[in-house]
């Protein structure tokens, strides 16, 4: 993806300069990583876990200022382009397809550990969107982590990572994402299950229209672009996830979809270009 020299975000919360500790109180801060890190390793949602108070507890401890290395800098500007991307499209579509405005999401680039109204993010949490604030939370050394250990390279795989998220405050903007946690409130784990699912892979296809404008609108996609994306919505569906981490996979576990619905979803957006073409709730099969 052609992102040097092209503007940049100026909804980016740099916080990596401060080097978080654990939080105070609760679950504390090593037993709220391993719980984290059971979550990622197995595909299994834990944020109902990051939303309890009773868990997360209180106000976060900093530790020593962290430096800026010419990679963490490299990266912040390349999410920074990559989010003037998400909101260069979406004003668009907003416009064009529902006559409506759109309100850009606040992105949070961490080193670390750092506080949210939805629990600490952390490396074990990866990338979120959080309700609680609308904001992204991201820190870079993720995108290392999709390369060395999930197979996923490329900067149009790590920016199909930022566009998914953008495309959570999108749903969010839309109301759907609101709908949604409330009805899985409502419901058996199974069946919360199975509406995260859908969740997840309504914001996939939301990502590939983003990448379909990339293309069209702003002309800055390289050859293999989207072969990094789908790529990477292969190596991160659950049952590759599970898989991976030497389990059997347990589809009735499964939170985001499978390596196979991520891609088509994704596809989907991107041939399609249309809104309308994401409802994953209407579709009888994903």
């Amino acid at each position: 993806m052609e992102w040097r020299g092209r503007r940049q975000s100026t909804n980016i919360e740099d916080r990596r300069r401060m080097s978080g500790g654990a939080r105070a109180g609760g679950i504390g801060g090593v037993g709220l990583l391993a719980v984290l890190a059971i979550g990622w390793f197995l595909g299994i949602d834990v944020t109902p876990l990051l939303n309890d108070p009773a868990l997360t507890g209180g106000g976060q401890i900093q530790g020593e200022p962290a430096e800026l290395t010419d990679e963490d800098r490299a990266a912040g500007e390349f999410v920074a382009v990559t989010l003037g991307y998400t909101e260069d499209i979406w004003a668009r579509e907003f416009r064009s397809q529902l006559g409506e405005a759109y309100s850009p999401v606040t992105l949070v680039l961490y080193k670390g550990i750092t506080d949210s109204p939805c629990g600490d993010a952390s490396g074990a949490t990866g990338p979120f969107y959080c309700p609680g604030d609308r904001k992204i939370y991201l820190d870079t050394a993720f995108f290392a982590t999709m390369h060395e250990q999930l197979g996923a390279g490329g900067d149009f795989a790590m920016a199909y990572v930022v566009a998914h998220e953008v495309a959570h405050h999108v749903q969010d903007e839309l109301g759907i994402l609101g709908q949604a946690n409330q009805a899985r409130a409502q419901v058996s784990e199974a069946e919360a299950n199975e509406i995260s699912v859908r969740v997840e892979l309504q914001a996939d296809c939301l990502s590939g229209i983003w990448a379909r404008g990339v293309q069209d609108r702003l002309g800055a996609i390289q050859p293999g672009d989207f072969e990094e994306a789908l790529n990477a919505a292969r190596q991160i569906g659950d049952d590759t996830l599970q898989r991976n981490a030497g389990r059997v996979p347990m589809p009735h576990t499964f939170t985001h979809g499978t390596s196979a619905q991520r891609q088509k979803w994704f596809a989907r957006g991107l041939q399609s270009g249309q809104m309308a073409d994401c409802d994953t709730f209407a579709a009888a099969r994903l």
